[in-house]
């Protein structure tokens, strides 16, 4: 494979934010340390059939015991920020009543840590670890999950929010709905699709709730994480082109059109009538979950082409990956697709900043004779992504920062530890780390950027 073109550094504005992302049970482990609660991804997990290979997260990269080496290794790499998410459970063991001041002390040491190498500490409330006692008793279906959220989030912007300038609420709300209550692909495993619905509505309010008291405590920057996937047709058959819009509104505008123009679509929701009747809905629901934001987070992995509707009027569509490379994850590659979905978002919703929150392609990395990892497909993957973003940043889109997925290999969910999407290589049996080709990479065009700008490295 020929070497991958550096996109121009130059392309990105001086302030520019470049970071990377993890998530708390896909590296913490230490599930039993320090007052931890059990969450839905422990339960899961440790269910017989669930996770490839029986794998969990109970160690996982053990990032919890190693956070410290692991924020010098972004501070090796150059990142300017660093994306990572809270274990509810970690904090609020059982999902309500006091806060576990351990856990929270874990946190505080990491964003601590990372201010004294200069790198900005960007949290995100949930990323799927809902503590087992509030899925005990019904879980994001449930109205009143949403208010224990807004608890949480109380606690953890009290804790941090001096020391944290920018916050999301929830990471890929679309995930833990749909995936989580409907498919039964991802923890807790349910398979209830007018649940899954409730679950987007409760999310959302939860999400709105968790604005509220960000912004009662001072947050700076408060936003969402959508992941957001354009919606291409196989053929211009009336039947296709009537599935493209089912599918864009189930994945994409069922979440944005909420969020920022305070409503769900009509159209959506008669595509949902043969599902649900909405009757979860309450009177100043929709003024909650529109709560204004100032950044809109957008994880793009792939464009998906929509074949036809595999069951008209239900929520089912049938889609397969763009024809290109495939990734380890039978993944399609389509950087053009972030360019179209950020000028879109840009077009459609206005003028609220974008960051591309993640971005990234698991392969199958293996550690070579020279003790190195050579992973050039990656490295392409990342350039092209990036020069699709710059070309949209040239268009007037308000593109402000990028966060590669993921900083190191982790427990891919339901894949367990079979796909690696990271920068840095994780032996699991002794926990070394190394950095990819592609890590190395990424921080030659970081040093490049500031080498550009004229701006002095902080690490």
């Amino acid at each position: 494979m020929t070497e991958p073109s550096t996109p121009d550094p130059a392309a990105f504005p001086a302030d520019f934010l470049w970071g990377a992302a993890t998530a708390a049970y896909q590296i913490e482990g230490a599930v039993e340390d320090d007052g931890r609660g059990r969450s839905i991804w422990d339960t899961y997990s440790h269910t017989p059939g669930r996770v490839r290979d029986g794998d969990t997260g109970d160690v996982a990269a053990d990032h919890y015991h190693r956070y410290r080496d692991d924020v010098a290794l972004m501070g090796q790499l150059g990142l300017r920020a660093y994306r990572f998410s809270i274990s509810w459970p970690r904090v609020q063991p059982g999902g309500s009543g006091p806060a576990n001041q351990k856990g929270l002390d874990f946190y505080r040491g990491l964003v601590d840590e990372l201010r004294r190498r200069d790198i900005e500490p960007w949290v995100t409330l949930y990323l799927w670890d809902l503590p087992q006692e509030l899925e005990d008793a019904g879980g994001w279906p449930v109205r009143d999950t949403a208010a224990r959220f807004a608890d949480y989030a109380d606690l953890v912007v009290d804790a941090l929010g001096d020391r944290v300038r920018f916050w999301t609420t929830l990471n890929e709300p679309w995930c833990s709905a749909f995936l989580g209550y409907g498919s039964g692909d991802h923890a807790p495993g349910r398979h209830e699709h007018d649940a899954s619905v409730a679950a987007v509505h409760h999310l959302l309010l939860g999400h709105g709730h968790a604005v509220q008291a960000l912004r009662a405590r001072g947050a700076e920057q408060v936003g969402i994480t959508l992941n957001l996937t354009p919606m291409s047709p196989a053929d211009d058959h009336p039947a296709v082109l009537d599935a493209v819009r089912r599918a864009d509104g189930l994945h994409n505008r069922l979440f944005l059109d909420p969020l920022l123009r305070g409503r769900y679509p009509d159209d959506v929701r008669r595509d949902l009538a043969a599902v649900t009747d909405f009757g979860f809905e309450q009177d100043g629901d929709a003024a909650i979950i529109a709560a204004p934001l100032d950044l809109l987070g957008v994880n793009y992995y792939q464009r998906q082409v929509v074949t036809t509707s595999a069951m008209p009027g239900a929520a089912i569509l049938a889609t397969r990956p763009t024809e290109s490379p495939l990734t380890a994850m039978g993944w399609g590659t389509d950087p053009d697709g972030l360019g179209d979905l950020l000028r879109r978002l840009h077009r459609e919703y206005g003028d609220l900043p974008l960051y591309v929150t993640e971005n990234g392609a698991a392969y199958d990395d293996v550690v070579g004779p020279d003790d190195a990892v050579h992973d050039p497909e990656r490295t392409a993957y990342l350039a092209a992504h990036f020069a699709s973003a710059a070309g949209a940043i040239s268009d007037g889109v308000p593109l402000r920062g990028y966060f590669v997925w993921s900083l190191m290999d982790n427990f891919e969910w339901a894949h367990g530890y079979s796909k690696r999407f990271g920068i840095v290589y994780v032996d699991y049996a002794t926990q070394q780390r190394r950095i990819k080709d592609s890590g190395r990479w990424y921080a030659d065009l970081l040093r490049a950027h500031r080498d550009a700008h004229g701006v002095a490295s902080g690490s």
